[in-house]
């Protein structure tokens, strides 16, 4: 099974598919199914093995209104103009329709007519001056994102819990000024909707901007790179077809593709891009040919990209000019790359190849029979209005963010709210290596568009065949809204343990009595295929109130050509391979309400006692105690790696349960992760939350993302540093959000309820073994209720 990124280099020259392009379709390199769709185009799509799936369609957008030749000008809002936009934003509250879901439609995803209608009210405004993002050029205006700009917490909840006017619903759009003659990147907020007549200016936090440098690249600035390497890669051509037996452009079924890495550049302002060259065949992410390629690629014209430095097999060249000539001078250490597709008898490839890096298992399964099965004899248990899941004692609400991935909103448990937001905020991984594509790899996932690529999860593969499966719909690097098929899938599975069970023996042979709970839960499930990590994001509700983040990583190793000296940062995976060693940064963002929204942060830790035993006072006697620890500032409550961690982490509310303890949820953290990089070193600024483990921060409007689509590109000097979170060192008492890495649980004390503070999980980094699938999780048990819940009848 081969998934194959939409515009790769393949045999009819279409332009690459680089790290994180978006829309990827099922098909054979070079295949019709990789075509280029056009607006309102869906065509049939058969992805390997003959299996259909209903294709990804880019939604009809309505006309656009073409660029105006005027200037963008001022975009700033005077008194009377912010006097309006105050009035139709209430004006717009007060007649809101009422959204899929209820009330819970305030956190939905903006429809496609919304995407449709703040793309045509962009068009619209004549300074913008857009162009199509397609247009094959830096020096124009375009539209990069719309997704739907949260509200404020709130208002949201006065909309819930008080019968307040609904939030006005409002689009969060990011647009490209490259025609400015400042180019720039701005942010904006677009409502009301579903009938946009205001935007205004979304400003980056105090103290930063967003560069111009920092923008994540879009298919366009790709298509162009694909033909700048092309034309600075002629002298290579002979080279290459010694070398590799292909070539870039007219290469019908042996050709050359690359992948590009990140950070651009070693400073803020640098767009300098290393690519790694590599066989176009399944699983190229497996096959380089030795050859990287340094690309300043940061004007707006590209006819000024050059290529600054080539490295091949070990050894620096000033340009491909000087390593065709030291080739052809014989003076090139050259490696011949073997033809890994296995032959007939007269030399054609077979149709089924024997490739190492083809999707495809090795041997049969010893026993033919089917293997088991969910099954729902009477239906599911869980029940879906728009995007609110009701499922035993839970309700919830969900979104897919375009550009961080999927958040749980308004999370009750028993009819009381024990989370506001439980959302993914951004997955690292930070590479060594010897060559320099290895040595420069810090992916940082949010810079590639981590919420936009949920490509179709398959029947009984990715999620069970009894599971509910639901489109998605982006707006990303595209001049209409995209629908994403069977994005997301939601289902009820055993766990294969009880919940609880007892066995009560009466030590005759006999027992007085059994007890057990079935072990089920339900997940609501998406994915984020990155290229080539294919990320799968679990949120879990158990039947107990205990709820659980996880994320899986699968998919392909980022590798780099073999060298001897190569072995200090990695395994050899094959003859010309190295599975190059990493470290996976998981960042969840955890805002809890126990029983309210007014919280504390605790910790309790065990400490022996050594006292005189009571009952016999001529012994000692040794015994652990709870010593309980209340944290009041910001700073007292960011764990660095490398302190002790206490073990039981506990979000309290004032409010007491039945037995005198204070309602509380236990946030468990399990990982191996440890700091990878010294604070404050270069691109480390970038991912400041990968210093904790867990750190509390106090709930504020300007603090919701611990990272952003800018970061990627520009980790020197990011927009987004969740360290600045922490220097105020504010008052977390009665209000608590924290960061935790990547694998949390939260258990209670004896008789402790649901109920949980505001608060902002930092990643949870965890280090993956290579060679092989690499598997990170995180994990937020949110807390276990004291009670014996019944068996749920079926609805």
């Amino acid at each position: 099974m081969e998934s194959f990124p939409k515009g790769a280099l393949g045999p009819a020259g279409a332009p690459h598919c680089p790290r994180g392009l978006p829309r990827a379709k099922w098909g054979k390199p070079g295949s019709e199914s990789a075509r280029h769709h056009k607006p309102g185009d869906v065509s049939s799509q058969t992805r390997p093995g003959g299996n259909p799936f209903p294709p990804t369609k880019l939604l009809s957008a309505s006309p656009l209104l073409r660029s105006r030749a005027m200037g963008r000008g001022t975009l700033a809002l005077g008194w009377a103009g912010a006097a309006l936009l105050l009035l139709q934003m209430l004006a717009a509250a007060e007649r809101s329709p009422r959204t899929p879901g209820g009330k819970a439609g305030v956190f939905a995803d903006l429809s496609a007519q919304e995407l449709k209608a703040v793309h045509s009210f962009l068009w619209s405004q004549k300074e913008l001056k857009l162009e199509p993002s397609g247009t094959l050029t830096m020096a124009k205006n375009s539209v990069f994102l719309i997704e739907m700009l949260l509200p404020k917490k709130q208002h949201v909840l006065k909309f819930l819990d008080k019968g307040h006017r609904r939030p006005v619903r409002e689009a969060r759009a990011v647009i490209f000024f490259g025609a400015q003659e400042q180019p720039n990147v701005t942010e904006f907020a677009v409502g009301p909707l579903p009938t946009p007549r205001y935007m205004r200016d979304l400003p980056p936090r105090p103290g930063h901007q967003v560069s111009w440098a920092s923008r994540p690249i879009s298919k366009a600035e790709y298509a162009l790179l694909s033909h700048k390497l092309q034309e600075a890669t002629q002298p290579l051509r002979q080279f290459f077809r010694s070398t590799t037996g292909s070539s870039f452009g007219d290469c019908h079924e042996q050709c050359l593709t690359f992948t590009d890495v990140a950070p651009r550049g070693l400073a803020s302002g640098q767009r300098r891009t290393w690519f790694i060259l590599q066989r176009q065949m399944p699983g190229y992410f497996l096959h380089p040919t030795g050859l990287e390629l340094l690309v300043d690629h940061g004007s707006t014209n590209a006819q000024d990209w050059t290529v600054e430095q080539v490295w091949y097999n070990g050894k620096f060249y000033r340009s491909p000019e000087e390593l065709a000539q030291k080739y052809n001078d014989g003076e090139v250490d050259v490696v011949i790359l073997e033809d890994p597709l296995a032959k007939g008898k007269d030399g054609e490839s077979l149709p089924e190849p024997a490739l190492f890096s083809f999707y495809q298992p090795r041997g049969d399964f010893a026993v033919t029979m089917h293997g088991p099965h969910v099954v729902q004899p009477q239906g599911p248990r869980y029940s879906l209005e728009g995007n609110r899941v009701m499922y035993g004692g839970w309700s919830f609400a969900f979104r897919l963010r375009s550009s961080s991935g999927l958040q749980i909103l308004d999370v009750h448990f028993g009819g009381e709210r024990i989370a506001y937001e439980v959302s993914v905020q951004e997955a690292v991984a930070l590479y060594g290596g010897h060559t320099p594509a290895g040595m420069q790899t810090k992916y940082i996932d949010v810079g590639w568009g981590l919420g936009s690529v949920t490509h179709e999860l398959a029947p009984d593969i990715d999620c069970p065949e009894t599971a509910t499966f639901l489109d998605a719909l982006h707006h990303y690097d595209a001049d209409g809204p995209v629908l994403y098929p069977r994005a997301l899938c939601l289902f009820e599975m055993p766990t294969g343990v009880p919940l609880r069970r007892h066995f009560n023996s009466n030590f005759s042979g006999g027992f007085n009595f059994y007890a057990g709970l079935k072990g089920q839960v339900l997940v609501l499930r998406t994915t984020s295929t990155v290229y080539n990590y294919d990320y799968i994001w679990d949120f879990i509700f158990y039947p107990n109130g205990v709820m659980e983040a996880k994320m899986h990583a699968t998919g392909y190793v980022h590798a780099t050509f073999y060298t001897p000296e190569g072995l200090r940062y990695g395994t050899r995976l094959h003859t010309h391979l190295i599975g190059n060693m990493h470290t996976h940064l998981v960042n969840y963002r955890v805002d809890l309400d126990v029983a309210g929204t007014t919280n504390s942060f605790q910790t309790l830790q065990m400490e022996l006692e050594n006292i005189t035993n009571p009952w016999s006072p001529r012994h000692r006697l040794v015994q652990p105690t709870l010593k309980q620890t209340r944290y009041s500032r910001e700073r007292q409550a960011a764990f660095r790696f490398g302190q002790p961690l206490p073990k039981y982490l506990l979000i309290t509310s004032p409010k007491e349960n039945p037995w005198g303890h204070t309602r509380s949820y236990r946030l468990q953290l399990h990982s191996m992760a440890d700091q990878v990089l010294p604070p404050g070193w270069q691109e480390e600024r970038a991912v400041t939350w990968a210093r904790y483990p867990l750190a509390v921060t106090r709930y504020r409007e300007s603090e919701l993302s611990s990272s952003s689509i800018y970061n990627q590109n520009d980790p020197w000097d990011p927009p987004v540093v969740f360290e600045e979170f922490l220097r105020n060192n504010e008052n977390i008492e009665d209000e608590v959000p924290a960061p935790p890495p990547s694998r949390p649980s939260l258990r209670p004390d004896p008789g402790a309820r649901p109920g949980g503070p505001a608060q902002s999980l930092p990643p949870h980094p965890t280090p993956e073994s290579v060679p092989g699938p690499t598997m990170a999780k995180a994990s937020l048990l949110c807390g276990e209720r004291a009670r014996w819940p019944p068996d749920w009848p079926d609805p």
